[in-house]
């Protein structure tokens, strides 16, 4: 592990070091277990990260409501608590990522991004990945992220698209939010406040030694078909060499086979079959091995950078989202300013997060769309439904 941030929501964000070569697609999964809390359960977290924007470290950030998910919470503040000398660091075994072999979403022109809770985040993958692409033209040019939280400090989980929301960064689409806590009323309250509030992270700092092991992701078909031809000749070989060295080569008559006891042929054929798995699993190793005697680049601790909430730029981005406070919110009149602002453009919905809300968000989206009987000039929605866990 890289280091790890701790947010006032309790909500965790871990940086783990990979290698440049690991690419992934947005929205893919990947699965943890942290020995020190228990070295059986693994866990499945979305990236928030883009492996075209990070090339030696993913990210994942996770909201502590379980007790595997409050242990890691509590061992991260533990260390915090600890001076640098005395921080040993956190193992983390990594397993993945899985994720989609296609991209729907980079078809449509406008994005509506619904989601509830934790499921916000393989939409920042989605997002990270639209504001590194080299080829802006491939990805939508309008995003409308529609986010559903029950209390207002859910609100961190957006910390890594905060550049964004002040749109720093975002020259080749514009990103608008629609902020709806609905277990709390406040008045007056804007993205300005929430920012200043809950964007305040404790960081951990973990040192070189203890992040100088990468995640490398599955092994290649071609590697993998390379390893399994090996064996199966390295097997044929000494299959060959036991027959000649054990059972006498030199002419035999029909009386001689009838002599060799079959259980002789069968301990060779296990013999070749054990010393073929071993050499291939040595070769796999040693080659292994001498990838990870060469390391990984060091990587850089990046730090949180303050948030410029007073230049003009900044300003009229902020007063663009919109937060509400105490309610839940209104699908259809969603699709509907959605339809009339983005002039007849084909717009893919995608939703993440409780099934009742899948449901409302697939019943407005049903109302609304009229691709079959509509005019050519009218907007089109098209519905699909994410997971943010396997």
């Amino acid at each position: 592990m890289v280091s790890a941030r701790i947010f006032p929501g309790k909500a965790v964000e871990l940086i783990l070091p990979k290698d440049p070569g690991l690419k992934y697609n947005p929205t893919s999964v990947i699965f943890l277990k942290i020995p020190t809390i228990s070295h059986l359960q693994w866990h499945s977290f979305s990236i928030i990260s883009s492996s075209r924007a990070d090339n030696h470290i993913l990210s994942v950030i996770i909201k502590c409501e379980g007790w595997w998910t409050n242990s890691l919470h509590d061992l991260i503040n533990a260390e915090l608590d600890k001076t640098e000398d005395k921080r040993k660091g956190i193992p983390v075994a990594i397993e993945g990522p899985y994720g989609p072999a296609s991209l729907d979403f980079l078809r449509y022109d406008t994005l509506l991004l619904v989601a509830g809770g934790s499921g916000i985040t393989p939409f920042l993958s989605i997002l990270a990945e639209a504001n590194s692409a080299a080829s802006k033209s491939k990805f939508p040019s309008t995003i409308q992220l529609v986010y559903v939280i029950k209390k207002a400090e859910d609100f961190c989980l957006l910390h890594s698209i905060s550049h964004m929301l002040l749109n720093q960064s975002t020259k080749s689409f514009h990103l608008n939010l629609k902020l709806f806590v609905t277990r709390e009323t406040q008045a007056g309250v804007g993205i300005r406040e929430l920012l200043n509030e809950f964007f305040k992270a404790r960081t951990l700092q973990v040192n070189s030694v203890c992040s100088n092991y990468a995640a490398y992701g599955p092994e290649s078909p071609s590697w993998m078909a390379a390893i399994a031809g090996f064996c199966s000749i390295t097997f044929l070989i000494f299959l060959i060499c036991f027959n000649h060295i054990i059972i006498s080569s030199g002419k035999r008559s029909k009386m001689d086979k009838e002599k060799t006891p079959s259980w002789v042929v069968d301990l060779l054929l296990m013999a070749a079959f054990v010393l073929a798995l071993a050499c291939s699993a040595s070769v796999a190793g040693f080659l292994r091995w001498r990838r990870l005697k060469k390391g990984i680049p060091q990587i850089s601790h990046r730090e949180i950078e303050a948030l410029d909430l007073c230049s003009d730029e900044a300003r009229n981005a902020l007063e663009a989202h919109e937060v509400y406070f105490g309610g839940r919110p209104n699908f259809k009149e969603i699709f509907g300013k959605l339809r009339n602002e983005s002039d007849g453009s084909n717009i893919g919905v995608l939703v993440c997060g409780p099934e009742s809300m899948k449901e409302s968000v697939a019943l407005a989206c049903k109302q609304e769309s009229d691709c079959f009987n509509a005019k050519r000039t009218e907007s089109c929605f098209t519905f699909h439904t994410l997971n943010f866990t396997l």
